[in-house]
């Protein structure tokens, strides 16, 4: 009989895991674009898995919606066919989490049975798995914060939604690098310190996105590179203070269109600054698709802006962001002087 491979098998789970946490963010992202976040009013872990299956349950499904100030303020005229269609995409959203619990969950309780798990693995798990709790709670505190006087989530609480998710799918990353890639030890310190310092630069231009998305500043001004003939139209901070300029949706979409060109001038430098160290076959693949990546999300960047944040380019923008980030976690990961496989 042939051996189980337990760490590829593992790596394999946790790698099915990632994929639906990004197919999650972009139902969410779908979710948000098409105006559903706050169609279900209520956060009911067990009874909620099920949709409403009659016409009845409809009926009380969109008057509870009534009740809130997104139906009373912006959605008056919606009919019972109009929820329906905003209902499934946040169902959906929902349903997919539960999923994931699922998938994580019952392989997990095989693999810890078949004692295949060492302490640091079974370590990273739980905090895995306190990540993803985590995760489902700050959803619901995110859709909460829009079920106000105000019907707009927070674009904070937004961002920090994201940002748990990414650092779901990184933490799995960077587990599954532990397991299955091999340690590199004659890599250049600076340029694992240049590595991480990008990596670091991306994951403040995907949280400014998530304010711009919040906010829907996107909407503001659809010129590039200048806004409607002004580098910075002058007259959007007057009055503002500090803190509100993070608030404030022109200043949020001007700051987060230049930060774009500073994460791409990071990532060409790193680019360029590989080529001067000897490394692996594998990390000079990454950096290559790191920078096909990079470009490739400037101009969705800037394509999404000209055309007023349309739903499929839109997510496509957010996904690529997703996928730009994983890159970066993948490529720290590799140039660190020691493997994390040290203390398996």
């Amino acid at each position: 009989m042939q051996q189980v491979n337990y760490n590829r098998a593992i790596a394999w789970w946790l790698l099915s895991g990632a994929l639906l946490i990004l197919a999650m963010v972009v139902i969410g992202g779908i979710t948000r674009l098409t105006g559903s976040g706050l169609s279900i009013v209520e956060w009911n872990v067990i009874s909620g898995t099920l949709p409403p299956l009659s016409e009845t349950a409809w009926a009380i499904a969109f008057e509870k919606y009534k009740q809130f100030p997104e139906f009373q303020k912006l959605n008056f005229n919606m009919t019972l066919s109009g929820f329906k269609n905003i209902f499934w995409w946040e169902y959906l959203h929902r349903l997919l989490g539960r999923i994931i619990g699922i998938v994580f969950i019952v392989p997990f309780l095989y693999f810890y049975v078949k004692k295949q798990f060492s302490r640091w693995l079974l370590r990273r798990l739980m905090f895995i798995l306190l990540l993803g709790m985590a995760q489902g709670l700050m959803g619901w505190i995110m859709v909460k914060s829009g079920l106000n006087e105000n019907p707009h989530v927070s674009h904070f609480r937004l961002a920090a939604h994201l940002c748990l998710a990414l650092t779901l799918i990184g933490t799995i990353l960077w587990t599954i690098a532990d397991l299955v890639l091999p340690k590199q030890l004659h890599t250049s310190g600076k340029l694992a310190t240049t590595a991480t310092i990008m990596l670091g630069a991306i994951v403040l231009q995907i949280i400014l996105g998530a304010f711009v998305a919040g906010l829907k500043a996107g909407f503001s001004y659809n010129t590039y590179p200048l806004m409607n003939g002004e580098f910075f139209p002058s007259h959007v901070t007057e009055g503002l203070s500090l803190v509100g300029l993070l608030e404030n949706g022109p200043t949020v979409q001007f700051i987060h269109r230049w930060v774009a060109i500073v994460v791409l001038l990071v990532v060409l430098y790193f680019w360029y600054k590989h080529k001067q160290v000897a490394t692996s076959r594998f990390i000079a693949r990454l950096t290559n698709v790191l920078l096909v990546t990079i470009l490739l999300q400037v101009v969705l960047g800037i394509v999404t802006l000209l055309l007023a944040v349309p739903v499929t380019i839109g997510v496509l923008h957010q996904v690529v962001a997703v996928l730009l980030f994983s890159v970066g976690v993948l490529l720290v990961h590799q140039l660190r002087q020691e493997s994390a496989q040290s203390i398996a």
